[in-house]
C-alpha cells in the first residue's frame, strides 16, 4: 500500500449558510486535531445555540483518514451527520469539525429535503474556509560517534532530511524531521551506520 506524504485540511474556522423553507441551516468548519478538541467544540457550540431544534455534525480526524464520527442529534437517522460526513469526504478533508445548527422554520422537509440541506449548508462552510496541504513526518532521535558525522550529513543531504535539533561531542544526537513515505528507507540506511542508535530504543 502506497504511504501518502500529504493530507488535505483548514486553516481557520469558517461560516456557511443555507436557507429552505424557513428553516435555517448556519454551519461552521473548524479545524481540530483530536477527538478531545471536537468534542469540546460540539458542546460550545451546543450551549451557544441552545435554543435551536438541532445542533448536527461530524468530524474526520488523522491523515489516514480513519477516525470519523457523525451525529443526527435528533433528525430522522442518516440525514443530517451523514452528509455533513459526506461533504468532508467529498473534498477529502481531515482534522476537521462540520457543525450545522438548525432553526427549524415550521415546516417539514422531507429525508430527502434534509439530506439536501445539511450537505448543501456543510458544503457552504467548506467554500469559505481556505484549504491547506500538509506533510505527514515524523520526528527521529539519532545518536552516534562524532566519527561517522560525514556518513550521516550525507544521508540527511541526499533525502532532503530537516535536523530539528543537534548536539555535538564525542557522542552526538540528532532530530530529525523525515517524510513518512520515505521513512523505512531512510531508517535502514541510518542503521548501517556504524555506532549509530534510534534514541527510543535505549530509553
Amino acid at each position: 500500500m502506497e504511504i501518502k506524504d500529504t493530507y488535505l485540511t483548514i486553516e481557520d474556522i469558517s461560516e456557511g449558510l443555507y436557507k429552505e423553507k424557513m428553516s435555517k441551516f448556519i454551519s461552521f468548519a473548524i479545524p481540530v486535531n483530536t477527538v478531545d478538541e471536537a468534542k469540546e467544540y460540539i458542546e460550545m457550540y451546543s450551549k451557544e445555540y441552545y435554543d435551536a431544534r438541532h445542533v448536527c455534525w461530524a468530524y474526520m480526524i488523522g491523515h489516514e483518514r480513519l477516525n470519523f464520527r457523525s451525529n443526527d442529534n435528533g433528525e430522522p437517522s442518516g440525514t443530517a451527520g451523514k452528509p455533513i460526513l459526506g461533504q468532508i469526504n467529498s473534498y477529502n478533508l481531515t482534522n476537521i469539525l462540520i457543525v450545522v445548527i438548525r432553526y427549524f422554520g415550521g415546516i417539514k422537509l422531507g429525508t430527502s429535503g434534509l439530506i439536501v440541506a445539511y450537505r448543501d449548508a456543510a458544503a457552504e462552510a467548506i467554500k469559505n474556509c481556505k484549504i491547506k496541504e500538509c506533510l505527514v513526518e515524523d520526528d527521529v532521535d539519532i545518536i552516534f560517534e562524532y566519527v561517522f558525522m560525514n556518513q550521516v550529513m550525507r544521508i540527511i543531504k541526499e533525502e532532503n532530511l530537516t535536523i530539528i535539533s543537534q548536539y555535538f561531542d564525542m557522542d552526538c544526537q540528532m532530530t530529525l524531521r523525515i517524510r513518512r513515505s520515505i521513512l523505512e528507507k531512510v531508517t535502514k540506511r541510518l542503521e548501517k551506520v556504524d555506532s549509530l542508535r534510534f534514541k527510543s530504543e535505549q530509553s
